[in-house]
């Protein structure tokens, strides 16, 4: 009998996955679905990024490449972080990896020996405890509060530090919740993380998408000793509507940056070569898509944001950066696995439940879809809602 390895029934399928399978399933059926649920913008790629990938394919760039990434890519992308981010990286210390999704896998392989402690704030993206469980190490689950904007305060972080915690999982802006660290929490957050000589990995693929002047700053940038303790993981799926590219990066000394490398030329090898290309153009062509498409997302996070806030039963802050919404739902009396069943099946909308991210009386609504589909939507929820409060 075909039996799995012991450690895959410690993992959790994606949530997020599944219920973005199943609301494109139902469209498929002719079922007219309004789906909230994945991190997915809904533009096409830059013109000039698809016009550099196809300029590679017809000069022949369609065979293996380093498995760290092409030399042109990874020069771009440490030039990239020194000029935007202040994080003096050369091209030996950047990996190219099969999204940014990857870029982590690959650290967790590198990185964490069975036993360790991973410090994970809750919200937290799906994947990061599923990472750290996968390699044996141990996933420390730590709760953040609404009124503190789900963000953790460095004396939570301080005291869930122990002999054995290796690294601090950082994400700024986040999924699920859209907030963002201001540059004094990141500095308040750096100096315990010095203090107590633990690594953090700081997951930025959302950093271009902010709002009302929230600013992004980089935890590596402070100083020199956080810089030495510092990872970035990042990549072009977000920024740059490019998901399913598969590009991401990841940033560190360069004895990690080697391991790293070693794990990912034993699994897939280079990323696809072509598409590095398309990167490339990416990093050093005009930004000007970037700004286009963050712009519209604030419009919709405007539009969004007002009708959840105007639904009696649910209440949401207001998100400073990526395009996420993050509603509380426990005036409904549901739990969100159940709320989010009934939403989809008896209104046809799909968000994802917040049990998912570490947090039962939340759901998770993208904005990364058009003004018609969130009207639409909105409708439906709130008379689902109202439904739900009788």
């Amino acid at each position: 009998m075909m039996k799995p390895a012991a450690r895959i029934s410690q993992v959790s399928p994606s949530l997020t996955l599944a219920i973005a399978a199943k609301a494109k399933a139902m469209k498929a059926e002719g079922i007219d679905v309004c789906s909230f649920s994945a991190g997915e913008p809904d533009f096409d790629s830059p013109a000039h990024v698809k016009a550099a990938a196809k300029k590679a394919l017809d000069e022949g760039k369609t065979k293996y490449g380093p498995a760290a990434g092409e030399p042109k890519l990874r020069q771009a992308i440490a030039d990239k972080l020194r000029r935007e981010n202040n994080l003096n990286y050369q091209a030996e210390n950047i990996i190219v990896t099969n999204g940014g999704k990857h870029s982590l896998f690959n650290l967790m392989q590198a990185l964490i020996e069975p036993g360790d402690e991973v410090i994970i704030p809750a919200p937290y993206w799906v994947s990061y405890p599923e990472m750290v469980k996968l390699v044996g190490g141990n996933p420390v689950i730590v709760m953040t509060d609404e009124k503190n904007g789900y963000k953790i305060q460095p004396e939570i972080l301080r005291s869930a530090i122990t002999p054995k915690t290796k690294l601090f999982v950082l994400n700024s802006p986040s999924n699920p919740t859209g907030m963002v660290y201001t540059p004094e929490e990141i500095k308040a957050l750096a100096e315990v993380i010095v203090e107590k000589d633990i690594l953090v990995v700081s997951d930025e693929i959302y950093e271009k998408i902010l709002y009302d002047g929230a600013k992004h700053l980089s935890i590596g940038s402070l100083n020199d000793e956080i810089f030495a303790r510092t990872i970035v993981s990042n990549g072009f799926a977000k920024g740059y509507s490019m998901t399913g590219w598969r590009l991401g990066y990841l940033a560190a000394p360069v004895e990690l940056i080697k391991a790293a490398t070693t794990v990912q030329g034993h699994s897939t090898s280079n990323v696809c070569t072509f598409a590095q290309y398309g990167a490339i153009a990416a990093l050093e062509s005009s930004q000007d898509c970037v700004e286009e498409m963050r712009q519209a997302f604030a419009k919709r996070r405007k539009v969004m944001l007002e009708r959840i806030n105007s639904i009696p039963g649910l209440s949401c802050v207001k998100p400073d950066g990526a395009f996420y919404l993050f509603p509380d739902i426990s005036q409904t009396g549901l739990k969100s696995l159940d709320f989010c069943k009934k939403l989809l099946e008896e209104h046809q909308v799909a968000v994802i439940p917040g049990v998912a991210f570490g947090a039962d009386n939340n759901i998770r609504l993208s904005y990364a879809t058009d003004m018609a589909t969130i009207e639409k939507g909105m409708d439906r929820l709130e008379t689902f809602v109202k439904s739900v409060k009788g």
